[in-house]
């Protein structure tokens, strides 16, 4: 599902449509979203979802438009097994996904639930081969096992996900993607752990992996956000030829998080008039129901699904609230946010006329200096916003 955004509603930099920035995007299918929240999302230290709130997660994940939801990895717990076997069974338009090691059991347990589709990793590079204690030639053979159990059961799909694919040797790291399409991997992922990778060297890689496995096998791009470039690292992703971009909702995750698949979808559609297939109509009630569910809160200046990123305080940008494009880089439309004014210590007249209008009050322009003059004292003093009912009662007494 997508939802086509309206240029005239996009009001970006001239510089972005040069053909030697456009031309880098195969535009001839539209990147799509493999959603990991309710497995890789909940490694974010101290969230906990219940099966009930996986559930509703997954349903407005498929309304949001993400074309694969990963329901989970049924080893952890009976908890997470119900919840993988709810999500299996809704109906939802997106497929469902689930995670697995290239353990023998745990492709066992979804082929129990009836998984149609498994990612299935195992770690590649050599730094963490020696942490678990494998060699080069047990990686290879714990993925010949792995996929071929699967496909042998009935598994429609595999996606072989090579973790830390970024810090392998490229040698052993073309091994092993070549081992897992031999035998049956449908697709693979280009894994950042631990988002190490600059931009410029995803795209090379991307290329790299492309130029391996060959046209007919979907590349998939997961990165993490350890420098704060996961968003910049997606696109570059997709300009080296990746179809599939996997990510959480608010960019949830261990340590800095994973790509914020919202924000790459609008990166991708506003700068590099990318198609995408996700509605960021729905982004910000999804983002709300995954931070009640994960007892967080992100920060009122995110991208995308901020809390202020409508909200105008300062007077000299209140000054220009009636031409949407002068103070803001797309419509409030794209994301179904609402514009409004505040009133606080960095208001000026412009706010008082605009919240007067707001609030049906009839301000006349001698009296609004003196009324700015007392929320801004206010505003001050309790370091914070004054609210509607506070404006109404200064009004009244100043005018």
């Amino acid at each position: 599902m997508s939802k086509n955004i309206s240029p005239d509603k996009i009001w970006t930099s001239e510089l972005n449509r040069t053909d030697d920035i456009l031309s880098r995007f195969d535009r001839s299918t539209p990147v799509r979203f493999y959603d990991t929240t309710l497995r890789d999302g909940e490694q974010s230290v101290g969230v906990c979802f219940t099966p009930e709130e996986k559930f509703d997660i997954a349903c407005r994940l498929s309304e949001l438009g993400v074309g694969r939801i990963e329901s989970g990895f049924p080893r952890v717990s009976a908890d997470d097994t119900a919840a993988v076997r709810r999500i299996l069974g809704a109906g939802l338009q997106s497929e469902i996904w689930g995670f697995s090691r290239a353990v023998k059991a745990d492709v066992d347990a979804h082929i129990e639930l009836g998984t149609e589709h498994v990612l299935i990793e195992i770690s590649t590079s050599d730094m963490k081969i020696k942490a678990y204690g494998f060699t080069r030639d047990s990686v290879l053979q714990r993925v010949t096992d792995a996929i071929r159990h699967a496909k042998d059961n009935g598994i429609k799909t595999v996606n072989f996900f090579a973790v830390d694919s970024t810090r392998s040797d490229l040698g052993f790291l073309q091994d092993v993607y070549s081992t897992a399409i031999e035998e049956g991997a449908d697709e693979v992922s280009v894994v950042d752990t631990i988002g190490v990778c600059s931009p410029e060297a995803v795209e090379r890689l991307i290329g790299e992996v492309s130029s391996w496995v060959g046209p007919d096998i979907p590349i998939h791009w997961h990165g993490h956000n350890d420098f704060g470039m996961a968003t910049a690292s997606a696109v570059a992703a997709v300009r080296g030829g990746a179809r599939w971009i996997q990510g959480t909702i608010n960019g949830m995750g261990e340590r800095a998080g994973n790509a914020d698949i919202c924000e790459v979808a609008l990166a991708l559609q506003c700068l590099y008039d990318m198609p995408v297939e996700l509605d960021l109509t729905r982004a910000r009630d999804t983002s709300k129901v995954v931070q009640q569910a994960g007892g967080y809160s992100v920060d009122g200046w995110k991208p995308v699904v901020g809390e202020f990123l409508y909200t105008r305080e300062s007077g000299a940008v209140a000054n220009q609230f009636h031409i949407p494009q002068a103070i803001e880089p797309y419509s409030s439309e794209i994301v179904d946010a609402e514009r409004r004014i505040v009133l606080g210590k960095k208001s000026g007249l412009s706010n008082i006329k605009l919240k007067g209008e707001e609030l049906g009050l009839d301000i006349p322009e001698d009296k609004r200096a003196g009324v700015l003059a007392e929320v801004k004292d206010l505003g001050t003093r309790n370091a914070r916003l004054v609210t509607d009912e506070e404006f109404r009662d200064i009004v009244a007494r100043v005018v």
